[in-house]
């Protein structure tokens, strides 16, 4: 034990904690700029190591990415052995091992925190780990290696990798050899399981349109490129935004988020796209999707998270009651607040939907109380969940008749197609894709399920966003005191105004969405609530002007 103690106490000196820095384990675990995380990720590698013995040595995954962040942020999180977030109590672990102000009290908290837990350090530790293509990735994955060295884990290194395969290589660890094998362990068996699974569901239609992929300049360059080779003909994939060693480059003017704040066209793509076509964008690590598309005038239309999940639902409910199943399969929907008014009032006239707060953990879990659970945040974050039961039912379900067998195939298909372990860009643009060829629907028509309200993102910066907090699933502000007020009496001056503040869990701004029946009316209400905002916090304390994003 003294030589344990000994071994981390050396190591934690080679990465000392900043003074005056506080860090928080959040939705996206931390993340923040890269140049001060490097005692964080020292201190994660050591925290995995304890996880992996407290659960006997099963396999965690650790993921170093800031997602759709700026290229010079970067962050890290930890994934749990079915592939899902960390165990939300571990979470204040995370934070309280972050904060340590020195090399003792780290080891202080280490060895409370080993006896309070009753780990057994004589247990085997396990960690698969992987990072994104940002440039301060290697020298923050060496710092996260020596606090490997430091708890005896024993690592696995997934190299560049996008999130959502990292999640699934933890899955498919921990289940291998299991009669819930999630998959091979590899990235040749994640890419293997999704493109048999698509090209079943495709299989006598005909091909779709080509598709151009925006990848962020980030890993799902690589990604798209490994999936073209296996689906063959099957779909004709068209990356863009491919430099992924392009200082500066990486969710600049392209991406996910880019398209869902911005409502255009990534840069590079304006005057390169043809009406008609589609296109869709993935973020720096390839877990958020975000569809568009150009009308005949010319006019660009997006398809985010909420148009995402009324495919997807409407379509799994049709196959449902064709296999003969329905009544026998709860499904369900789960949105935040974020979710179009629309898009709600599309999905709860055809199946159950819950609105949660925004992260991935809330989405998820409230997912996992249905047997098909569909969850998709507006910004292109989400997948679906089949439970056991439900994955045994359709196992073992005799049709009895020819349209309830190929109903019952096309749904058991979708369970190998979907990443069922955190939302994945590329998975999921698979599953947009198969449905749209199974209905022949070109954008347009995808976009004619529903019309949605005219609608704004904005992003304020602010001298502290955590005196910003929420209830009802963030959708009111409780302070600071009086700012709802002011809120509620703004939207009642709009013609189907709604309106609502919280602080972002991944960047230091908070977020307003307004919503009304007129484009107009949407952009002002929105930029009137974020003037509230930026009042009532006093501005940034950098001395910026005001500076909505």
């Amino acid at each position: 034990m003294s030589a344990f103690f000994d071994l981390l106490s050396e190591l934690s000196d080679r990465h000392p904690k900043p003074a005056n820095l506080r860090f928080q384990y959040g939705t996206a675990g931390f993340r923040t700029q890269a140049h001060i995380l490097d005692s964080v990720l020292f201190r994660v590698g050591v925290l995995a190591g304890l996880r992996s013995k407290k659960l006997d040595g099963k396999t965690i995954g650790v993921m170093v990415t800031a997602s759709h962040n700026p290229e010079q942020d970067n962050g890290v999180k930890l994934v749990d052995p079915r592939g899902d977030m960390l165990e939300a109590a571990w979470e204040v672990h995370a934070t309280t091992f972050a904060n340590a102000a020195t090399t003792d009290d780290f080891v202080s908290a280490v060895e409370s925190f080993v006896k309070s837990a009753k780990i057994d350090l004589s247990k085997p530790s396990r960690v698969v780990y992987g990072r994104d293509t940002r440039p301060s990735g290697p020298a923050l994955v060496a710092a996260l290696e020596d606090g490997f060295k430091a708890i005896g884990v024993e690592a696995r290194d997934a190299g560049v990798t996008t999130t959502p395969i990292l999640h699934y290589l933890v899955r498919a660890i921990n289940t291998k050899g299991t009669k819930d094998s999630y998959g091979d362990d590899s990235e040749e068996g994640y890419l293997v399981k999704l493109t048999s699974a698509f090209k079943k569901l495709v299989a006598g239609k005909q091909a779709p349109p080509p598709l151009v992929v925006d990848c962020a300049n980030g890993v799902g360059a690589e990604a798209i490129s490994k999936f073209q080779t296996h689906l063959g003909n099957s779909i004709k994939l068209v990356p863009v935004n491919i430099e992924t060693t392009k200082p500066g480059a990486l969710n600049n003017a392209c991406g996910a988020d880019y398209v869902k704040t911005s409502q255009k066209l990534p840069a590079s793509l304006v005057g390169h796209l043809q009406p008609g076509q589609r296109a869709c964008s993935l973020d720096g690590d390839a877990d958020r999707l975000m569809y568009f598309y150009l009308d005949e005038r010319g006019q660009f239309h997006m398809l985010d998270g909420d148009k995402i999940a009324a495919l997807v639902a409407a379509f799994i409910v049709e196959l449902v009651k064709t296999a003969g199943l329905d009544g026998e399969i709860k499904l369900g929907v789960v949105q935040t607040a974020y979710a179009n008014g629309a898009s709600t009032k599309y999905l709860a006239e055809r199946l159950p939907v819950r609105c949660v707060p925004t992260g991935v953990k809330h989405l998820h879990h409230a997912a996992e109380r249905f047997d098909v659970g569909v969850y998709f945040e507006a910004n292109g974050h989400g997948t679906v969940l089949f439970s056991q039961e439900t994955r045994e039912k359709l196992a073992d379900h005799e049709p009895s008749t020819p349209a309830q067998s190929t109903a019952l195939n096309h749904l058991r298909s979708l369970v190998q197609l979907i990443n069922q372990t955190v939302g994945d860009a590329i998975s999921d643009m698979l599953l947009v894709e198969a449905i749209l060829t199974h209905k022949s629907y070109s954008g347009e028509e995808w976009d004619s399920l529903y019309v949605d309200l005219p609608n704004r993102l904005v992003k304020v910066v602010v001298g502290d966003r955590h005196a910003f907090q929420t209830e009802d699933a963030e959708r009111r502000l409780v302070s600071p005191k009086g700012l709802q007020a002011k809120v509620d009496d703004l939207v009642r001056r709009y013609d189907g105004g709604r309106s609502f503040v919280r602080p972002s869990g991944t960047e230091d701004v908070v977020r307003v969405y307004a919503e009304a029946t007129i484009r107009s009316q949407a952009d002002e209400l929105a930029f009137r609530v974020a003037g509230l905002v930026y009042d009532e916090s006093g501005g940034d304390p950098s001395g910026r002007p005001k500076e909505f994003l």
